[in-house]
């Protein structure tokens, strides 16, 4: 008898249907695992016969043959002793054998037979649910699985007896019950930082339509803490939005306690980061820095000191919202929705164009060191803003700062103008203005006669490209929905191509 049990196998956060199927029958003593198992699925092999062993079971002496199928898709990973070792206690009349035919297994055994945490439980749960079956996963999985539907079967044993007495019907187990975490209330404020009332513009800009921003200025004048900040004045992730961003969490090992939250991802990433720990890759194609910050933000600091490959490797992403790892036997793909926010100094010294201050290099050292950021990544920058060093007047007599609760309001009120309006132009799948369509976004971003020549004469003297000429219109109308402007007025346009003369130096030293 064939004993047949479902699991998944994961490719990027996808959850690919396996058949694992257990035959116990006359031969050679020994366990055989076929079907492209990984290092980790062989050695389940052992992990599994031990933790029947300590569950007061034992193989028969008979020749054990798992296959998983389809045999041609790599199995990796440790979340296949359990289906295994289910299957194997099916074969072995252990349990009913028809009981697990309605449900998708996954967890890691100890050899105590302990049912250990698993990535990638919310993903299987989402594809499991597809499938029209229920879950069966480690008790420490349980939290995250559950969100996947508030009706689906799941159960989330501690141990391999534990799952044994529930199917016979010695013990129950309950439904766990989805988990999340509670919000960060202690977020750094933007009251918090003194003068620079344009890089506060710029950031408020930003949040509200999703945009790319820049900050250009000399150490110390404040732009990591103004970066630190936006977090703050960012909406609260949907529900939508919450299991995709935790789909991916999960499939890093990264919900902690399979606890979900609705804040949105800050990654902020060392320059020393390789091009794989970026955009995701390694043996196994894990998602990257750019993907673990999908619907949330992508801090850069020290902008120029990243390697320019692993710097040009963010185009694509930023441009699709896809991170696309390819190999020569198979093809991932993680979502990567992020907003790009960099902090770079002037020049190597970081004193260029200040007051009172020269490079010991001249304009080289500016020239050479902003080169180091190319002009296809520069012009999918929306926002290019230079922040200056903060005046002792500022820090000796500062005037009230704007809390970060009352620039969240603002946000907030504009991305439900944007919402509500792709929603009504049947563009539901668009939040904000950075992610609207070149298309829709003359449509919605019509300009006046003025507003019109205003743009034209720009577009000439600084040279904008198609993508720089329609992230204005995007930046532009971000302004209009903040004064809550049905029109894009010539004040808005003028305003959004300011925030692209702050860059022209930068594009043509790139």
């Amino acid at each position: 008898m064939v004993a047949h049990v479902k699991t998944v196998a994961f490719q990027g956060i996808e959850a690919l249907p396996v058949d694992v199927q257990v035959m116990i029958s006359p031969g050679k003593i020994g366990m055989h695992i076929v079907g492209l198992p990984d290092k980790a699925v062989a050695e389940s092999r052992e992990r599994v016969q031990a933790a029947l062993h300590a569950s007061g079971l034992s193989l028969p002496a008979k020749k054990v043959t798992i296959n998983l199928a389809p045999a041609d898709l790599p199995k990796e990973g440790s979340h296949f002793d359990l289906p295994i070792a289910l299957g194997l206690m099916a074969a072995m009349d252990a349990i009913p054998n028809d009981v697990l035919q309605n449900y998708v297994v996954l967890g890691e055994l100890s050899l105590d037979g302990a049912i250990s945490y698993v990535t990638g439980s919310l993903p299987a749960a989402i594809g499991a649910n597809a499938m029209d079956r229920g879950l069966i996963c480690p008790e420490a999985c349980g939290a995250e699985a559950a969100w996947a539907d508030e009706d689906m079967d799941i159960l989330a044993p501690i141990s391999l007896i534990s799952i044994a007495n529930h199917f016979r019907g010695t013990q129950v187990l309950s439904r766990p019950k989805p988990a999340q975490r509670a919000l960060t209330t202690n977020l750094p404020d933007l009251a918090d930082i003194k003068g620079q009332e344009t890089a506060k513009r710029a950031l408020e800009v930003a949040a509200a339509g999703g945009h790319n921003l820049l900050m250009v200025g000399p150490p110390g004048s404040g732009k990591s803490m103004l970066a630190s900040r936006l977090p703050s004045i960012l909406p609260p992730l949907t529900p939508a939005e919450m299991l995709s961003v935790s789909m991916v969490h999960s499939i890093a090992g990264q919900l902690s306690g399979g606890h979900l939250t609705d804040q949105r991802p800050f990654r902020s990433p060392h320059h020393s980061a390789t091009m794989a720990a970026m955009v995701g890759g390694g043996a196994k194609a894990r998602p990257g820095e750019v993907s673990m910050a999908h619907k949330g933000v992508l801090f850069l600091d020290e902008f120029p000191e990243f390697s320019p490959q692993v710097l040009d490797s963010l185009r694509q992403p930023l441009e699709s919202s896809q991170s696309v790892i390819a190999r020569a036997n198979h093809r991932v793909s993680y979502p990567a929705d992020i907003q790009l926010i960099a902090a770079m100094n002037p020049c190597r010294c970081g004193m260029a164009g200040e007051p009172g201050q020269t490079c010991a290099r001249g304009p080289r050292c500016q020239t050479d060191y902003q080169a180091r950021i190319s002009g296809p990544l520069l012009d999918r920058i929306d926002l290019r803003i230079e922040v200056p060093a903060v005046t002792a007047m500022d820090l000796i007599q500062p005037k009230p700062a704007e809390p970060s609760e009352n620039v969240a309001k603002r946000v907030l009120r504009a991305r439900q103008l944007q919402e509500q309006r792709y929603q009504d132009l049947s563009h539901s799948d668009v939040l904000v203005n950075a992610r609207c369509p070149t298309a829709l976004i003359e449509k919605v971003a019509q300009l006046d006669k003025a507003g019109t020549s205003l743009l034209q004469e720009a577009a000439e003297k600084m040279v904008f490209s198609a993508r720089a000429y329609h992230r204005v219109l995007k930046v532009a109308r971000t302004l209009a929905d903040l004064d809550n402007s049905d029109i894009v007025g010539r004040i808005h346009l003028a305003e959004a191509i300011s925030y692209r003369i702050a860059g022209e130096r930068l594009t043509q030293a790139a």
